[in-house]
């Protein structure tokens, strides 16, 4: 298993994944970003958007922030808005959907304005 690493997802309160994998596909502040085997070390931070896993099937979490440490063939994730899109229920997009468009008109400054722009996004494409 030479091309496996280990990731995992970490919330204040719960470990919400812990497993060997191919390939995590995460939302980056600087862009969709691909972490493979003997990636180099990196510290970085999350926006809102879907963090892909790859392994013998695929796994996708919805995330709003959180920070990504990589080293030594470990990824850990810790975000306080991890939800599995298996999890995820048509209300409960929608809610977040609204809260979101709300929350975009009411930002006054370019980051706060470009991360709810960021969420409202990813939501839309979630709810298609």
């Amino acid at each position: 298993m030479p091309d496996k690493f280990t990731v995992e997802i970490i919330s204040p309160d719960q470990t919400i994944l812990k497993q060997e994998t191919n390939e995590v596909i995460i939302p980056s502040f600087e862009g969709q970003m691909g972490i493979l085997n003997n990636h180099i070390p990196l510290i970085t931070f999350l926006r809102p958007g879907i963090i892909t896993i790859k392994a013998e099937g695929e796994k996708r979490y919805y995330v709003e922030e959180g920070t990504v440490e990589f080293s030594n063939n470990n990824l850990l994730i810790l975000t306080s808005t991890a939800i599995d899109l298996v999890n995820l229920d048509k209300s409960k997009i929608n809610e977040l959907l609204q809260k979101a468009e709300v929350n975009l008109n009411n930002q006054s400054t370019d980051k706060e304005r470009y991360i709810a722009s960021y969420k409202l996004e990813t939501l839309k494409e979630i709810s298609q």
